[in-house]
């Protein structure tokens, strides 16, 4: 008895065993069906509202019109997008290494960015804005004379800034983050900041102590382009997309969505 009791109890196990291999095979079929697309890193710097910001006070979730359209194109494309925050100075490096595939974040395709990395083409055009305190009296570039301007450090407003330099004496000095700018303009010890438009607009709204005026001599109609490493066959994946998304007026969408608030 107690041996066919064993057997019986052996027979069981074999069952069993039988039966988890066939639903762990199966929940590998499972897995690797959901996981068809292939996973781009994208790395940004979340400081840059609306193209790219945390919104704390709702989640900690990166978002903004950048990040909706990295989306979109990777839908289209068959990829899911990964986003990594890092301080926008170390954007080009990062690529440069392999640590993501792809920039979006607000990047302007100069010629000496083109150097390093391949551009999209244009996705959004934008000017650049000077902003002071409604009473420092700075209505003007020339009226910077003698003043610090603050800018995102590896940035096109920082070259912008230099530019001006060269025939407006000001001081430039940067910083990792742009609500450092503005902490720095409220604290005074900067005297003025240059920001893109539609970044500016965000804290002009928010703070009633603070004005703008165009930065006419710096980057007026600077565009906005997604990088990618040197020779990466995503570029003309990505532009072809784009180009479908410009021609439907899905970017104009995102646009309203994002910046006519």
């Amino acid at each position: 008895m107690k041996k066919l009791l064993a057997l019986m109890l052996l027979s069981l196990v074999v069952v069993l065993g039988a039966c988890g291999t066939s639903t762990d095979e199966n929940s590998s079929n499972n897995d690797s069906g959901s996981s068809d697309k292939k996973v781009l890193v994208m790395g940004t710097s979340a400081d840059y509202a609306p193209f790219e910001y945390i919104d704390t006070a709702k989640s900690d979730d990166i978002i903004g019109f950048d990040i909706d359209l990295a989306n979109a194109l990777g839908e289209k494309l068959g990829y899911e997008i990964q986003v990594k925050d890092m301080d926008f100075s170390g954007l080009i490096s990062a690529l440069q290494s392999g640590k993501v595939d792809l920039v979006l974040s607000g990047m302007s395709p100069t010629p000496e960015r083109a150097e390093n990395v391949d551009f999209s083409d244009v996705y959004y055009t934008s000017r650049d804005l000077v902003i002071t305190t409604k009473d420092s009296k700075i209505e003007s570039v020339q009226d910077l004379a003698g003043k610090t301007v603050g800018v995102q450090l590896g940035s096109i407003q920082e070259d912008a800034a230099k530019e001006i330099a060269k025939t407006v004496k000001v001081t430039v000095e940067n910083r990792d983050r742009i609500p450092q700018l503005i902490q720095e303009i409220k604290a005074g010890r900067f005297d003025a900041a240059i920001i893109e438009d539609v970044v500016a607009t965000g804290y002009l709204n928010k703070e009633d102590t603070l004005t703008s005026f165009p930065a006419k001599e710096a980057n007026e109609d600077a565009g906005s382009a997604i990088a990618f490493p040197k020779g990466s066959d995503l570029t003309e994946k990505f532009n072809s997309e784009l180009k479908k998304m410009q021609d439907s007026g899905e970017i104009d969408e995102l646009v309203v969505k994002w910046f006519d608030n």
